[in-house]
């Protein structure tokens, strides 16, 4: 049945199964319990992997080394790479892209074409890590450290984005929505084969509210509300993929206690451009966070 009319997803029985094999087997290299000689499926215990990564900055790797595409900042170090070397794919095409929309993956972003081009009917996995730039998560964040410096005490953000009595980036995150729908349903006709992973962002700033204005200069009450917001992108997009068949891939979880405010070796995202990678982004311990989140979730 055509995706618009039901739910839908990686077809149920052997080939899920298969692919819990080939996830098993790589999470078991990449926790040190296996060689990789010995977890690498044959075509007898699993169906080659033929993987295609859609997505932003989070997914390509922003700032990170080495850097392949600047145009699209992606690194070879990203977690699309990671994944696709712990299942020993057979076929993988990276096309994520730093400052990717939703409307990036039917429409060109500058020279790069769209991404939902890299995919085929032979396309086995699949993982989309969008919804951040729909809502201007770089833009929140720029704002919110200019007001810091104003109201160093206060919520001077969150005030500025619900002036008028509607939190407007939760609006923008429910405007959100149906382009992700949108997204999904197109992936199930181009690759009506292919298990599809929606994969979340990372914690940012610290779970339990606290601020670290010496590292960066938010005012004090805006900590939690970025994270209040981040959550409920967050949500969003786990409610998306249970109503459309893909498996949503939490990497706030296994996050927590590494955001932006602990220090140099501790956290996952970086408060500034490093030579770990770009600002406000996961560095390569994030990067393999979400790695072993990916082959967790294709275990299930």
């Amino acid at each position: 049945m055509p995706p618009s009319s039901q739910p839908s997803g990686p077809p149920p029985g052997t080939r899920a199964a298969r692919a819990a094999v080939t996830a098993a087997a790589a999470l078991a290299v990449l926790a040190g319990t296996a060689t990789a000689a010995s977890a690498v499926p044959t075509a007898d215990s699993a169906e080659a992997v033929r993987y295609v990564a859609l997505g932003d900055s989070f997914s390509s790797g922003a700032g990170m080394p080495e850097q392949t595409d600047a145009l699209c900042g992606r690194s070879s170090a990203n977690y699309p790479t990671l994944v696709a070397r712990a299942l020993a794919a057979a076929s993988f095409t990276d096309v994520t892209c730093a400052g990717a929309t939703t409307s990036h993956m039917t429409g060109p972003q500058g020279s790069a074409r769209p991404q939902l081009d890299a995919l085929r009917p032979d396309t086995t996995l699949v993982t989309l890590g969008i919804g951040g730039n729909d809502i201007d998560l770089t833009g929140v964040i720029t704002r919110c450290v200019l007001l810091g410096y104003v109201a160093p005490y206060g919520s001077p953000c969150k005030q500025s984005y619900t002036l008028f009595g509607t939190d407007e980036i939760g609006a923008r995150i429910n405007a959100t929505a149906p382009r992700i729908e949108a997204v999904l349903r197109e992936i199930y006709v181009r690759s009506p084969r292919a298990r599809v992973l929606l994969v979340g962002y990372p914690v940012l700033f610290p779970d339990d509210g606290t601020a670290c204005r010496e590292r960066v200069p938010l005012a004090r009450g805006d900590f939690p509300w970025i994270r209040d917001e981040e959550k409920h992108l967050n949500t969003m997009l786990a409610q998306r993929a249970a109503a459309h068949g893909a498996t949503y891939v939490d990497a706030y979880g296994p996050s927590i206690g590494h955001d932006v405010c602990k220090p140099a070796g501790v956290r996952w995202i970086e408060p500034e451009d490093t030579v770990e990678a770009a600002g406000f982004h996961p560095n390569a311990a994030g990067h393999h966070s979400t790695a072993d989140a990916v082959l967790a979730s294709l275990t299930r």
